[in-house]
């Protein structure tokens, strides 16, 4: 055993070997060890299958969002592979605890226990993960600054996933609170125009108010009081409306889940060989259902109760305003002018009371939109800081890299940085609006953030889209009213500017962005930051490629041998420096008949050093004769 090696399988969370039933890699069992682990073979013998079945088993596939083209490319080549079979992975965690998680194409994995049994664990709530990176993948990340940001969240992967939950929770709950506000905001709207009508009918009734002596007063008070009998009749109205309107509500629960119980499982699987748990399952729905509609019912019964003590009321009240009536309209038979007003008159008090009761829902729309925008207001507070506490956690992972790379590697973040789902969404909602959509886009985004846009475009502000954004007269007005969409803006309001990640490498006495790097150069800015200290194993497909093996020996080997120590490596490699310098605790060699893959040896460096030599220094004789040719014996 080397100086560099690992005294024994002292790493706690490691993979400890890869099975694989069916397809190419049929058979395969290879066992992995604590620290360095490098996988060798000719080309063609599946090395590159070996880590994309790891990956897949571990759900650690390519970002759906960042990356859809590589994932698509890596589920084929599962799928082509595999040929129907199953991935199992031997894991053992953090705290010790052994598993086993295998995974069939198209199936989420399946944690196991030591003895094969389900175990109430999974992947996803944070048991095991490690960092997977396909062939060329170095390259990808120094090229696409999204990958940059996967990989520094991939160091406070548990604090970034419990962020981004709490994220989409406050933007699910943003959209449902515009979708309150909206429809409210809308009626408010429809009132207000029946309400201009209101002064002129009131105009209307104060001519006929009369001069003020006393006749007119005493019919003048009738009339007022005929008017708060309509407006009492119609409260009355309103009353049983709206608990109409309750009972149906509940109503609409009944059977909700009763109802649904036929329907919980296929016939087929109700007879399987699980039928007696699903049979439960039924029998203690079916009874929560029946507890359900039980309850329902009596609150159902209890507002009919109610609505039978608004009717007695109602009648009261109907039997008051008919002794009412009539005395109303003994005051007016005695005045002739008004009795030929009275119909007239009666018509206008209705058209006021209905508008006026209009304008009291109004007022009630206008209290409840305050609160909901209250709350809403609350809301994007929250998610302004939980964007932060994201920031802030990546920028603490730049200062590690930092600390760790320093002066070689530089790393930064830029909160807020990157506009491309802002751009995007401009962009969209602009097609069809008569402007070259990108351009004044792109212009925006630059001037104004979301907020601000949404502020601007509900103040009608066109000047502002003309002074800041730079538009014309005629683009600004386009802009106006394109985007005076009620639920766009609402959006735009949880739209993200991203965090822009900036990687840079020390070029002379200059930093230079991974974008402007050599391909070489891209490879030596990102792979030792893969190879920083961390709980999750590390799986590489030939990180030496595009590198010169004076960085593969002063830079890759050393931080091998240093984080092997703390970290379980897994390197897919044509490069005998990394196994042998590296000093791999194990070397697993693959061959291959053209049909399907099998492990040829396993073992460290001296039990393999016969396929190392073969493999990857062309064999002894090649070896002896560079050996030769460089004067070295």
């Amino acid at each position: 055993m080397g100086a560099g090696s690992v005294a024994g399988d002292t790493i706690v969370q490691r993979i400890e070997y890869l099975s694989v039933i069916g397809g190419f890699l049929d058979g395969l069992r290879v066992s992995f060890r604590a620290g360095l682990n490098t996988v060798i073979g000719a080309r063609g013998t599946g090395k590159t299958t070996v880590v994309e079945c790891m990956a897949y088993a571990l759900d650690t596939l390519p970002s759906v969002d960042h990356a859809p083209q590589e994932r698509k490319r890596v589920e084929t080549l599962i799928k082509r592979n595999l040929n129907g079979g199953r991935i199992e992975l031997g894991i053992r965690t953090k705290d010790g605890s052994a598993y086993k998680v295998t995974r069939s194409f198209g199936d989420d994995p399946i944690v196991l226990d030591e003895d094969g049994v389900p175990a109430a664990v999974s992947l996803k709530a944070g048991l095991f993960r490690a960092d997977v990176y396909g062939q060329n993948a170095v390259e990808s990340i120094a090229d696409r600054p999204l990958f940059q940001l996967d990989l520094i969240d991939s160091f406070a992967m548990q604090a970034i996933q419990q962020i981004s939950s709490r994220e989409k929770q406050l933007v699910s709950m943003l959209a449902a609170n515009a979708h309150q506000i909206i429809p409210l905001e809308q009626e408010s709207a429809s009132i207000q125009d029946e309400l201009a009508g209101l002064a002129g009918v009131e105009s209307k009734l104060k001519g006929f108010a009369g001069t003020g002596n006393g006749v007119a007063a005493e019919v003048n008070e009738a009339h007022r009081l005929k008017g708060l009998r309509d407006r009492e009749a119609r409260s009355m109205q309103r009353a049983r409306e709206m608990l109409g309107q309750q009972v149906n509500s509940l109503r609409q629960l009944q059977g909700g889940v009763l109802g649904r119980s036929g329907s919980l499982f296929d016939p087929e699987a109700a007879k399987g060989a699980n039928a007696e748990i699903l049979s439960e399952v039924s029998r203690l729905w079916t009874a929560c259902g029946a507890d359900v509609d039980r309850l329902v019912l009596q609150a159902v019964d209890r507002l009919g109760a109610l609505d039978a003590d608004l009717v007695r009321q109602g009648e009261q009240l109907t039997q008051r305003h008919r002794q009412q009536e009539l005395a109303f309209r003994a005051i007016i038979e005695k005045h002739q002018q008004a009795q030929s007003q009275a119909t007239e008159r009666s018509a206008l008090e209705k058209q006021r009371n209905h508008l006026i009761a209009r304008q009291q829902r109004v007022v009630e729309i206008e209290q409840r939109v305050a609160d909901l925008r209250t709350e809403r207001q609350t809301l994007l507070q929250q998610l302004t800081e939980v964007r932060d506490d994201r920031f802030a956690a990546r920028h603490q992972v730049a200062q590690r890299i930092n600390d760790a790379l320093k002066p070689t590697i530089r790393v930064t973040i830029e909160q807020s940085g990157n506009s491309d789902q802002y751009r995007l969404a401009l962009e969209n909602k602009l097609k069809g609006s008569g402007v070259k959509q990108s351009i004044v886009a792109q212009r925006i985004t630059a001037a104004l953030t979301p907020v601000e846009l949404t502020e601007v475009i509900r103040r009608r502000d066109v000047d502002a889209l003309i002074d800041r954004a730079e538009l014309s007269q005629d683009q600004a007005g386009k802009v106006a009213v394109s985007l005076a969409d009620p639920e766009f803006l609402f959006s735009l309001e949880t739209v993200e500017l991203g965090d822009e990640p900036l990687i840079e490498l020390k070029d002379g006495e200059s930093y230079k962005d991974t974008l402007a790097l050599s391909t070489g150069q891209k490879c030596t800015a990102i792979l030792p930051i893969l190879l920083l200290d961390s709980d999750n194993p590390l799986i590489i497909d030939q990180p030496e490629d595009n590198l010169d093996n004076r960085f593969i020996f002063q830079t890759v080997v050393e931080s091998v041998r240093r984080v092997k120590q703390h970290r379980q490596l897994i390197l897919i490699t044509h490069n005998p420096n990394i196994p042998v310098l590296g000093d791999a605790e194990q070397v697993v060699v693959l061959e291959s008949n053209g049909v399907r893959a099998r492990l040829s040896r396993e073992g460290n460096v001296d039990a393999c050093k016969d396929e190392i030599v073969t493999l990857l220094e062309g064999g002894v004789e090649a070896f002896q004769k560079r050996g030769e040719r460089y004067g070295r014996p």
